[in-house]
């Protein structure tokens, strides 16, 4: 498998070095290389979003440290929760788990920000090194915390990890057989259940939460396997496949001439080149933003202030529901593309922003009666959220010349992180201003 890594270090530092085409490989081997191709993408995308979402997991917990003392290694996580505001009808931390979000996005704001100017320079396989190792620090760093400050320093090197993490993935895309990107976005939002649940589960039947992240340490280590281990050559892959004809059949999405440039070319984009293609990429950019702000929005400032009290569940074990069962609906709907495609992701974008106007009256208003009808509208919130997600992605996929794929791949990963750093820095006012209502 060595010579999986080799090659793509050979891609990622030659610019325009004409290779010698190696023999095609007997229509067996291709057959091989596709499955473990198919694994490799669905497990890096597990392990890449991993990090990032056992953190959203568990902010409730690390904005809780001020609640117990300092000689204590973990939340309880019991059923008993005392109110930090008495005086708001709101069960409010002191600061919102938006804190957290920002943690946890910002820093992949700012590396997908400036991925399309330089982040090619750099091979693949040093960046999948860093990502892999900014995740184990995070577990680490936030299991062996006693303050919210160093906790939150845990969070950026989760999210260093997820933004690294995607844009190199996304773009490595361009190598490959288009279908590998409905087996990466499975893996993302396996990543979100599988982490969620995890979290969840570990805490539920009584594991600290410090020693629940110290159980996730295999994650980093399995992402680097997948990567420099399963993952095979891509010169040995044929880029076509069953969905050759259907982009064929489609107005590309940048006109340009039929060329002859192979994947891979996007250093050699001029500026004017990069504009023309950005421009065109806005029709599924602000979409997606839109429902990213809005579903996480839902999440990091409203899941915290949709308590019920006459239930079973603490404040912090509803919390985890919430998300856990946030993921399942993204996971589900991400690994939906082979039976249900959308190209009018604006569709999804208006129900997400629907989902958002309702819970948030909710919040106000106090109507639902029952915590389990904000279990399925949290689920649907997700099956939206994973959906618009797959179909942007594919969609670009197969609506953009493959000289421009890798760097529409690279810029069209901002529009998740836009919306998600928007709402966080939303919701944390919104959050102050609802805690101190009485």
């Amino acid at each position: 498998m060595g010579s999986s890594a080799g090659s793509r270090r050979r891609l990622s530092d030659s610019e325009g070095e004409e290779t010698t085409p190696e023999p095609r490989a007997p229509l067996l081997d291709r057959q091989g290389a596709h499955w473990k191709d198919a694994v490799g993408f669905w497990l890096l995308g597990l392990c890449n979003n991993f990090s990032y979402v056992v953190m959203l997991s568990a902010a409730h917990d690390i904005l809780s440290h001020d609640r117990v003392p300092r000689n204590q290694s973990h939340v309880d996580p019991g059923p008993t929760a005392l109110p930090h505001n008495s005086s708001s009808r709101f069960d409010c931390n002191s600061v919102s788990t938006a804190a957290v979000l920002l943690a946890d996005i910002l820093p992949t704001l700012v590396i997908k920000l400036l991925a399309p100017f330089g982040l090619h320079l750099l091979p693949y396989s040093p960046r999948v090194l860093v990502s892999g190792l900014c995740a184990a620090g995070s577990f680490v760093l936030v299991a062996f915390s006693h303050s919210v400050g160093t906790s939150l320093c845990g969070v950026v090197l989760a999210s260093i990890s997820s933004g690294l993490g995607e844009v190199t993935f996304l773009s490595l895309t361009a190598f490959y057989p288009r279908a590998v990107i409905s087996w990466w976005s499975s893996g993302t939002g396996g990543a979100g259940l599988l982490g969620a649940l995890s979290y969840l589960g570990l805490t539920q039947v009584g594991l600290s939460p410090q020693h629940t992240l110290l159980s996730m340490l295999g994650v980093p280590a399995l992402l680097l396997a997948s990567y420099f281990l399963l993952l095979t050559s891509p010169e040995l892959q044929d880029p076509g496949g069953e969905e050759e004809a259907e982009t064929a059949a489609r107005q590309p999405l940048i006109g340009t001439e039929a060329s002859e440039s192979k994947p891979g070319s996007s250093p050699n984009l001029s500026l004017q080149e990069r504009w023309t293609v950005f421009k065109g990429l806005l029709w599924y950019i602000i979409p997606l933003v839109l429902v990213y702000f809005a579903e996480y929005f839902i999440n990091q400032g409203l899941f915290e202030l949709l308590f019920f009290r006459n239930t079973s569940l603490s404040h912090a074990q509803q919390y985890r529901w919430y998300q856990m069962l946030y993921q399942a609906g993204v996971f589900i709907s991400r690994s939906s593309l082979r039976c249900c495609r959308i190209r009018f992701t604006w569709a999804l974008a208006l129900l997400q922003c629907l989902n958002l106007a309702f819970l948030l009256a909710d919040v106000l208003l106090n109507f639902l009666p029952s915590i389990y009808l904000v279990f399925l509208i949290v689920v649907y919130e997700g099956l939206l959220g994973g959906a618009a997600y797959v179909n942007t992605f594919h969609n670009i996929a197969l609506e953009t010349s493959d000289e421009h794929r890798e760097f529409a791949m690279e810029t069209a990963c901002i529009s998740d992180t836009l919306g998600i750093s928007l709402s966080g820095l939303l919701a944390l006012p919104l959050h102050d201003f609802l805690c101190h209502l009485s």
